[in-house]
């Protein structure tokens, strides 16, 4: 068995990858390894799933391994990944488990943890989960009688996460048109709620989970489905959300795809104005388009980068108490409000902006402007891979390059964690010239690498 722990969690083929037998297991090494150090005789541990046929054979197993180490259950059913981590820190639990594979086909599951405060598990933590099970090494622990934990189901998990969202705003929606594609998966029941509560009109799509179709041809990776029924509706604002909606897409009326970087400029500058963003910073990955810099700059505030990754953006707002960062994808965290990307709270701060505006989307959205990207894969020797950054005429080429660009553009580049190739990419106002440096500088690498 490889390494378990992938950059969300553990992730696989339910059934085949991900069973349930190492679903038990990843339940009692994650109790034993999470609670330790906990002093509390009456532990317990949050579970919330989407809504993938397999997500009660691997939650019933969880369960099963968490209940044997004397833990006490509290079930959410389907509900959203960022739910889960609020409602670790309103209920008081010691620590939350999200059974998803966000955006994944149907056959696939996930498993991820959370701490007592919400946040995803550090890398030391699950690394030692896997060492116990990669060594299939058992934790002592076998409690009897009444030191067996108890599994408690809760209803109002849902009602309480969108009652808790409503507080963030303090706009209604009446008389706004919401076009919303649930991806058929945990936010099919509380996303179009919350914003009917808040007196939007809310038309809807993909909101039938059957267990297999949860982001089949639709969702955040499928934005033109939420295209069409802008279209058809003529709605105001269109979201579409992955399959645990811990991020969101948006689309303006004109049919425009908003992402994520969009979204932060949009909500950065509305958080500026109140005074909310802090040290004046949005943080992002290397990964964002330049034009959000860009555009942020024009607007008075910096971009902090990240290597690609959520966990890396949280832990760089952590360190420096940033309030809004995220990654053009639409996984997005309002640290004020939740400890990880929240697709429904990142919505509903968009639509919130676009009413305290009182202005088209499509106007706040022409803030920013994307810049042409040019991707190129430089093929080298699978040693060679982080070469470049010795080989003097290579770092003098990327230098020249930047030189020419001039602030308007940039040159990323990025050695494949899996293969022998070095991802060359070119950033900035003219496509055709991107395409002549990036073929050129993929080529000049190939060559000294070789």
């Amino acid at each position: 068995m490889g390494k378990l722990f992938g950059t969300d969690g553990v992730r696989g083929i339910a059934n085949v990858e991900l069973t349930p037998e190492l679903a038990y297991k990843l339940g009692r090494v994650g109790a034993y390894v999470l609670l330790k150090e906990n002093k509390n005789a009456n532990a317990k541990v949050v579970i919330g799933k989407d809504t993938r046929r397999s997500g009660d054979l691997l939650e019933t197993s969880m369960i099963s391994g968490f209940l044997s180490m004397g833990i006490d259950v509290i079930s959410l059913g389907v509900i959203p990944t960022p739910a889960v981590a609020y409602l670790i820190r309103e209920l008081k639990a010691d620590c939350g488990v999200v059974i998803s594979a966000s955006h994944n086909p149907a056959e696939y599951n996930g498993i991820k943890f959370f701490d007592h405060r919400g946040y995803k598990l550090p890398d030391e933590m699950e690394d030692e989960i896997e060492g116990y099970i990669l060594r299939n090494e058992d934790v002592s622990q076998r409690p009897t009688g009444e030191g067996v934990g108890t599994l408690t189901h809760f209803e109002n998990a849902g009602e309480m996460y969108v009652k808790y969202l409503k507080s963030t705003v303090s706009n209604d929606l009446k008389g706004l048109k919401v076009a919303m594609d649930t991806g058929n998966g945990a936010a099919y029941e509380v996303a179009p709620k919350l914003f009917r509560e808040l007196g939007a009109e809310v038309f809807i799509v993909n909101n039938q989970p059957d267990g297999l179709n949860i982001n089949l041809k639709c969702g955040s990776t499928h934005p033109e489905v939420v295209q069409q029924l802008m279209k058809e509706t003529g709605a105001d604002v269109g979201i579409t959300f992955d399959g645990d909606a811990d991020r969101a897409i948006a689309v303006n009326e004109l049919g425009e795809v908003v992402d994520g970087d969009y979204i932060m400029a949009i909500c950065g500058t509305k958080l500026k104005k109140h005074n909310e963003l802090h040290n004046d910073t949005v943080v992002a990955t290397v990964m964002s388009n330049i034009g959000l810099d860009i555009c942020m700059k024009e607007h008075g505030c910096k971009v902090a980068k990240t290597k690609v990754g959520d966990r890396y953006v949280l832990e760089e707002m952590i360190q420096h108490g940033y309030s809004l960062g995220g990654e053009q994808s639409g996984h997005i965290i309002f640290l004020k409000y939740n400890t990880t990307g929240d697709g429904l709270l990142t919505a509903l701060q968009l639509v919130d902006t676009i009413v305290e505006e009182n202005k088209p989307f499509s106007q706040l959205s022409s803030m920013m402007t994307s810049y042409p990207q040019i991707l190129v894969n430089a093929t080298v020797k699978n040693e060679n891979r982080e070469a470049y950054l010795q080989d003097e005429v290579i770092v003098n080429e990327i230098k020249k390059i930047e030189e020419r660009l001039a602030g308007q553009g940039r040159v990323l580049i990025r050695p494949s964690g899996t293969e022998p190739l070095v991802r060359v990419m070119l950033e900035g106002k003219n496509q055709e010239e991107l395409n002549i440096l990036a073929t050129g500088l993929a080529k000049m690498i190939e060559e000294r690498l070789n």
